[in-house]
């Protein structure tokens, strides 16, 4: 299985963030410049964070991002699910397929897929971002 660009970039944007040093607000362009995505990206995937609850995003002056306690504390493999929405890993949707009815491919993907997400869910961002990681973050100046 492999994740969205989307879900990649909204990751990884969300873990710079959740390292940012009390008193700053780092904006969608900073964060973007900070990982090397192209800012048009990361403003659609602000703002898909934002609807799902896990970001917020101020404009104007004294404005930035900051994460929710959602964001910070929530599930990663339920943000992942929220992302990568309901789809399965086969696309069995077009043409019919002549095993549809019996096909065990399907079934032990879809079984696979679950797998995935249920070992993404006892983590969070934070957990993402302690240790090694958490420095290295902030050393990507904003």
């Amino acid at each position: 299985m492999r994740l969205t660009q989307s879900t990649d970039l909204a990751l990884r944007m969300m873990m710079r963030i959740a390292v940012v040093e009390d008193g700053q607000s780092p904006t969608t362009r900073g964060v973007a410049t900070a990982l090397g995505i192209p800012y048009s990206h990361a403003a659609k995937v602000v703002t898909r964070l934002q609807h799902l609850g896990v970001l917020e995003a101020r404009r104007g002056r004294g404005g930035g991002l900051a994460l929710t306690e959602a964001g910070r504390h929530g599930s990663v493999g339920q943000l992942v699910r929220a992302l990568e929405g309901a789809g399965e890993v086969v696309g069995c949707e077009g043409e019919p397929c002549s095993l549809r009815s019996v096909c065990r491919l399907r079934t032990a993907l879809g079984a696979a897929q679950d797998a995935f997400y249920t070992s993404l869910d006892p983590h969070t961002i934070d957990d993402f971002v302690s240790g090694p990681t958490g420095p290295l973050l902030l050393s990507l100046s904003l």
